[in-house]
């Protein structure tokens, strides 16, 4: 008996506060929105990088837990290969992979996310006896 006098007690007070649509309630903004799916990390970001200072901003994407394909091609080779460098390093402290999905584009995924399978590059079939040439 005292449960349901509380009921009455408190349901008028709840409609009585209750202004507005349902739709008001649950709507979330498009900027709360992207945020919420930089923490869950469930995006796929296109990065070209034109300096080795952006491969900051790649590492960043990877720790919020997105995945990465860094594509390399407007970079110098000796700029190319640093980014390389840095990302690896990154790539190893969160426990992530690094797969090379072209002729300089890397895919860069973090520790959440399974890499299945392999894209095969002709080059790597008929120079497997040369290393001495790096391609990027």
């Amino acid at each position: 008996m005292a449960l349901n006098k509380l009921k009455k007690l408190f349901a008028d007070d709840e409609e009585d506060n209750l202004v507005g649509t349902e739709d008001e309630y649950y709507a979330v903004s498009e900027d709360d929105a992207l945020k919420e799916a930089d923490k869950t990390g469930n995006k796929m970001i296109l990065m070209e990088p034109r300096a080795y200072s952006e491969s900051q901003q790649i590492a960043d994407h990877l720790k919020n837990r997105n995945s990465v394909v860094v594509n390399l091609k407007r970079v110098t080779s000796a700029q190319a290969k640093r980014i390389i460098d840095f990302l690896s390093g990154c790539i190893y402290s969160i426990g992530g992979k690094m797969q090379k999905i072209g002729v300089g584009i890397y895919l860069c995924t973090p520790k959440n996310v399974n890499i299945q399978g392999k894209i095969s590059d002709e080059t790597e079939k008929t120079k497997n006896d040369d290393d001495s040439e790096i391609e990027w």
